[in-house]
């Protein structure tokens, strides 16, 4: 195990200023590698969050003086500086998210690139105005230019999972828009964002108040944030339940909400079953489950289902749990006690349901983990013969579980991979080609991979979900967009 970092404080960063909150706290941030705590995190007050927005709001005239190039060469610097601070991030993410160091440093490059890419968006997206011709009786000779201006002041709601490379996806493309930002990490893991905040300071010539870091309590701050009038827009990515809450607080803004998952894999019969545990595995134990893209239930067809299961319990196997700094190790602890419980709960009830509990189900930490991180570890767990009732097949798992249950046909797929209210990801295994595009065209989810487990990655693709999953696009010009709004300039 890695020698554990000096303890860390932060404070918060407010009109291009560290300061702290005069009557908050501090936020303990638990080492979930090591155990314990491993930085103090200043929680941001009421008086504080709105010192936030104003700061934001009064920059915005200035901001909207900057020119793409400008925006541009920020995003650039701070990605150089991401990646200067790349072994500190990377083992910031590992105790304060519990991610195997492999991942941390892939979700580090990851996050440095989304800056590379919004400065490359930026020039594309931001540059691109439209010229119109008046085209109705009463309007010949009209002409005008329809251009990009930024929304204004974009409050960023970041979660746990991705505590870097989600705060990037957010944050990025609303400078590179031309907004200015206000940052409320996930209080679990606000960490790397206080870096990041760091490196913004340090690297990139914004002008004061573009970019301000309240890490704080939502209890505490979250309304405040969410429903002060300053806000124009909100990037969150979080719960169905928290995204709901924020939509009702905040009133006539613009809303890009990445919210729960619960996807689908659907396998026919005549998919490379092999190939399909494989994926399956991966997208189900990943980051020990807790991503929004997980693959939270698979779909079998009656005839292979048993072969897959025993195929899937093979995979498991190579997804090792142990120190989170050795290069092998795949699995860490899930982020608090009250997450494992969830799932203890998704397992039970399905269990009591009917389905088969083939693998795992049980808090098992590996050798040599301390006390209070014990509670936090779930074995890799498999269920089989799933009824179409139990919770697990149609709520949020955020835990290491692959459920399998059946399905008689291709209409019966459907209506089960349908039945969620969540509506965030899919995934469809066949080796016909019309089916694949005839499913993947009917399943409600705003993203469907076929033969492959979903997948998010930098953000090339626009994803994001339908119902209860969310509102709006993610991905850096799909962002970009969403974070902008036109401007018809009639001549």
């Amino acid at each position: 195990m890695a020698t554990r970092a000096a303890q860390r404080r932060a404070g918060l960063y407010v009109d291009g200023e560290w300061r702290e909150p005069e009557t908050g706290g501090t936020i303990e941030v638990a080492d979930l590698a090591a155990g314990g705590s491993f930085a103090r995190v200043a929680a941001a007050d009421p008086a504080a969050a709105r010192d936030a927005l104003a700061a934001a709001n009064a920059t915005e005239p200035e901001l909207r003086q900057t020119t793409i190039v400008e925006r541009a060469r920020w995003c650039e610097a701070i990605a150089d500086g991401i990646r200067e601070r790349r072994e500190e991030l990377a083992e910031v993410i590992v105790r304060e998210a519990g991610k195997p160091i492999s991942s941390a440093r892939g979700e580090v490059e990851q996050a440095a690139d989304r800056f590379d890419r919004a400065a490359e968006e930026a020039r594309n997206v931001v540059s691109k105005g439209e010229y119109r011709e008046g085209s109705t009786p009463g309007h010949e000779g009209w002409e005008a230019i329809v251009k990009h201006e930024p929304v204004g002041t974009v409050l960023c709601i970041t979660p746990y999972n991705y505590p870097l490379a989600t705060t990037a996806l957010q944050v990025a493309p609303a400078l590179a828009a031309g907004n200015a930002v206000v940052c409320k990490p996930a209080s679990n893991t606000p960490v790397s964002a206080a870096i990041l905040a760091e490196v913004i300071d340090e690297t990139a010539a914004l002008p004061a108040g573009a970019f301000n870091f309240v890490p704080g309590e939502a209890r505490e701050i979250g309304d405040v944030l969410a429903g002060d009038d300053r806000v124009n827009a909100i990037a969150m990515t979080g719960s169905s339940g928290a995204g709901k809450h924020v939509a009702r607080e905040s009133g006539i803004v613009t809303l890009h909400l990445e919210l729960g998952g619960n996807a689908p894999a659907i396998v026919f019969e005549d998919a490379d079953l092999a190939d399909v545990a494989g994926n399956c595995a991966k997208g189900a134990v990943k980051y020990a489950g807790q991503r929004c893209s997980a693959v939270s239930r698979v779909l079998a067809h009656e005839s292979v289902h048993d072969e897959l299961v025993d195929a899937l319990e093979a995979e498991l196997d190579a997804w090792p749990v142990g120190d989170l700094f050795e290069e092998e190790t795949a699995l860490g602890p899930l982020i608090s006690p009250e997450q494992a419980d969830w799932v203890e709960t998704l397992v039970d009830d399905a269990v009591e349901k009917g389905a088969d509990l083939i693998r795992g189900g049980e808090r098992r930490a590996p050798e040599g983990v301390p006390d209070d991180l014990a509670d936090q570890f779930v074995e890799p767990t498999l269920l089989a013969n799933v009824p179409h009732d139990a919770r697990i097949v149609h709520e949020e798992q955020f835990g290491p579980i692959a459920a399998v249950t059946t399905f008689e046909d291709e209409a019966e797929a459907l209506e089960i991979a349908n039945g969620s209210d969540l509506a965030l990801d899919a995934a469809v295994f066949t080796s016909d080609y019309d089916r694949a595009m005839r499913v993947a065209d009917r399943v409600d989810a705003g993203a469907v991979r076929i033969n492959g487990a979903p997948s998010h990655g930098l953000g090339d693709i626009p994803f994001g979900g339908n119902r209860d999953s969310g509102i709006g696009r993610e991905g850096i010009d799909a962002a970009i967009h969403e974070l902008m709004r036109t401007k018809s300039i009639v001549l």
